[in-house]
């Protein structure tokens, strides 16, 4: 069975602004100031409708038998399309079960008009027994099958107050968590071209999503402890093999 946790990093869609509210004569930060304007007056809050988003890293822990990967689509130069794209073959391809931390009411949704908007094909991903009957009661869409587990919503038993932040429940549960950089810095960081940086903290989040998922696994009795303690240290293992400050620096907090 193949595991494929995934996150993905946004910024305002400033073409959607410009687009949306005659903003053509402005630059892209202050189309991006104009849309934090309009909604901190709608609901005091600079966090965007998900249509007005942009995705510029999707990052990635595919998990096949006992091969581990951690890598973001694309490279420094991919348009949004082609990362979209990408994400979406590898769906195609290999049909993997797919984690993600609070991605039912934020990833996917963005990732949904975004592809839709740059014509993205996805066909396996959106297959609902049409095609292929093992769909019909297990596919990616159904917030209660488990093809896709989001976990923030599984562990808060479908509950939006019972939400809580990938951040502290890594934390607490002696993972990394955030290290440098969060999600509302994003922005400022893709303005002053720090794509990489956006990338590597895409992937650690990726990293927490994957380790808190593991132990979910344990919880519900789909991996005994040494088994939950084997696949913490095939990471570990990767993360030394990767020549990679940022997976370093996780170890580091890690251990």
């Amino acid at each position: 069975m193949n595991i494929l946790v995934f996150d993905i990093e946004t910024i305002p869609d400033i073409n959607a602004g410009r687009t949306l509210y005659n903003l053509n004569d402005l630059d892209e930060k202050a189309v991006a100031d104009a849309l934090f304007a309009k909604q901190r007056q709608k609901n005091g809050s600079n966090f965007l409708p998900l249509h007005l988003h942009q995705v510029v890293a999707i990052s990635l822990v595919l998990k096949k038998q006992d091969q581990l990967k951690v890598w973001s689509l694309g490279s420094l130069g991919s348009n949004e399309k082609e990362i979209i794209q990408r994400f979406f073959d590898g769906i195609e391809k290999f049909t993997p079960d797919l984690v993600s931390w609070n991605g039912s009411g934020f990833d996917f949704p963005v990732l949904h008009y975004r592809a839709m908007l740059h014509g993205v094909v996805a066909q396996r991903y959106w297959e609902t027994g049409d095609c292929d009957n093992q769909f019909r009661w297990n596919n990616y869409i159904n917030r209660y099958h488990y093809r896709h587990m989001d976990v923030m919503d599984i562990l808060a038993a479908y509950q939006g107050r019972a939400n809580a932040p990938l951040d502290q429940i890594a934390s607490l549960c002696g993972f990394p968590g955030k290290m440098g950089m969060s999600g509302a810095n994003v922005w400022e960081s893709y303005q002053q071209g720090q794509l990489e940086g956006i990338r590597n903290y895409c992937e650690t989040d990726v990293l927490n999503t994957y380790l808190v998922y593991l132990r979910f696994q344990m919880m519900r009795g789909q991996l005994l402890p040494d088994a939950y303690e084997k696949e913490c240290a095939l990471l570990r293992d990767y993360l030394k093999s990767e020549d990679k400050a940022h997976f370093q620096e996780f170890l580091a907090h890690w251990e």
